[in-house]
């Protein structure tokens, strides 16, 4: 194992959601090394979630433990799942949130997590973060065969990511997410050569390298550091500015 637990989940700081989660895995395993990548995923949002730990988990070192909790479903039939790949392990509600990055990732195996020797003892199933997926991964840590924690079974839930397509003669992009910074960040992650892009009425000419070389007063584009094109505006929010909405669609017209 590589000592390391990375925590992503839509719990936010507010309340003591995330200090729970932490606690119950130091409890176990002391030593353990515990690793932010985000609380602040829109709440119940599967996709997001999906997005965000796609863009990031393959900087951790090798055998890093993933746990990823958006869990709109929790206490429903859903599955809690443990998934092995070539390099990392990776726990969550079985709801899709892995979808994106086990698609870079050979799976070794998926358990379904069912052994009550590793959970904490409940009264209710509102909070399976911490009181099924952290005492998980925290005995996973010390050294747990994955198969000690339930049932090997043969494939977990995936869900659709919006694909761009065409359409008369455009190549159709969508706003899939919205960063701190207010940026739009598309489904796109190649742009052929093109002859315009609309976005909002606004017609875009070029692909910008750097967040200051954009237009002050409409939407620009550029390649992000994760890999989608992402609408900006210099120094102010995107989304804010220019009204943008999850879901807008950016056009592009192709060279022939």
């Amino acid at each position: 194992m590589s000592g390391i637990i990375a925590l992503l989940t839509d719990f936010g700081l507010k309340d003591g959601f995330t200090g729970a989660v932490k606690g119950v895995i130091k409890s176990i395993n002391k030593d353990v090394d515990i690793i932010d990548i985000s609380h602040e995923i829109t709440s119940f949002d599967i996709l997001e979630g999906s997005l965000v730990l796609n863009s990031v988990y393959k900087y951790f070192p090798e055998k890093t433990i993933f746990v990823a909790v958006v869990d709109p479903g929790v206490g429903t039939e859903r599955k809690p799942v443990l998934i092995e790949t070539d390099r990392y392990f990776f726990i969550s509600p079985d709801n899709g949130i892995l979808t994106l990055p086990l698609k870079n990732e050979k799976v070794k195996r998926i358990v379904h997590i069912t052994n009550e020797k590793y959970m904490l003892n409940r009264e209710t199933d509102t909070f399976h973060g911490r009181d099924i997926f952290a005492p998980v991964a925290a005995y996973l840590s010390k050294g747990i065969n994955i198969e000690e924690f339930g049932t090997v079974i043969e494939d977990y839930k995936k869900i659709d990511f919006p694909e761009p397509y065409f359409e008369s003669g455009y190549l159709i992009g969508e706003i899939i997410k919205f960063d701190k910074f207010g940026n739009g960040i598309t489904n796109l992650q190649d742009i052929p050569d093109f002859e315009e892009i609309i976005i909002k009425n606004y017609r875009v000419n070029k692909i910008c390298r750097n967040f200051l070389e954009g237009e002050e007063d409409k939407p620009n584009l550029i390649k992000g550091s994760f890999g989608f094109y992402e609408i900006f505006l210099p120094k102010k929010s995107a989304e804010e500015h220019l009204n943008l909405k999850l879901h807008e669609k950016i056009k592009i017209k192709l060279k022939r």
